[in-house]
């Protein structure tokens, strides 16, 4: 994807603690502070793209940085925008690609990041049809596990045929764990990739299987009762 891209090599940052973005996500934002408000009308009145990053916030603490982020992040377009009528708006950014920080270029009005653009390996490696089929039955277990969960993201999970896009949407969409997410988002490597995301969920799967029965055996006791 990032050769199809002119990705400029400053762009503006937001950065947040509990969000890591990837590629091909849509992500609604709610844009309130007046830093990013004067971005958003920067970045509409241009090109529209931004940087979303995760916050490092261990490091923040440990070191007193403002709002560290994270070395690799991902760009994003803004493909629809509404302001209210108190200056706060919300949007939608699309994920485009990877990026790695070079250095935090200025930090006001708001923060603009030098960035260098990434590119998955082996992202055509045939093997990556079998490896989605493999993460989908994984998927699979996963919505039988968890009824609780909206079925329309399965359904739109399964339709997604490119196995890369795929990889990350279920990174973003199904992975609760953001240390986990942030290590997908690292992993150039696309089989690595896939492995690491599998592992994840038949880890989880387990978990979820595990918990099923435990409720099982609870409601047959009648322990709820005591």
């Amino acid at each position: 994807m990032t050769a199809e891209l002119s990705i400029p090599r400053e762009l503006p940052v937001m950065t947040l603690s509990n969000t890591v973005f990837f590629p091909h996500v849509m992500l609604p934002l709610y844009i309130f502070e007046p830093r990013y408000r004067q971005m958003l009308e920067d970045v509409l009145s241009g090109d529209r793209l931004f940087v979303v990053a995760r916050e490092d916030v261990v490091r923040g603490q440990s070191t007193g940085e403002f709002e560290p982020p994270y070395p690799v992040a991902s760009v994003g377009v803004v493909r629809a925008s509404h302001r209210e009528d108190d200056g706060t708006s919300h949007l939608i950014l699309q994920g485009l690609a990877r990026v790695r920080f070079v250095r935090i270029a200025r930090e006001q009005p708001y923060r603009i990041g030098e960035f260098e653009p990434l590119s998955s390996i082996g992202a055509n490696d045939d093997a990556l049809v079998d490896m989605r089929s493999e993460l989908a039955s994984a998927v699979r277990m996963r919505r039988q596990l968890s009824r609780d969960e909206a079925s329309e993201v399965y359904d739109f999970l399964n339709d997604l045929e490119d196995p890369e896009t795929y990889l990350d949407l279920v990174s973003f969409t199904l992975c609760e764990d953001n240390d986990m997410k942030q290590q997908l988002l690292e992993t150039l490597d696309t089989r690595r990739r896939f492995n690491r995301l599998l592992d994840y969920l038949r880890r989880n799967n387990e978990r979820l299987h595990l918990e099923k029965q435990l409720r099982g055996k609870l409601q047959e006791d009648g322990l709820d009762r005591n």
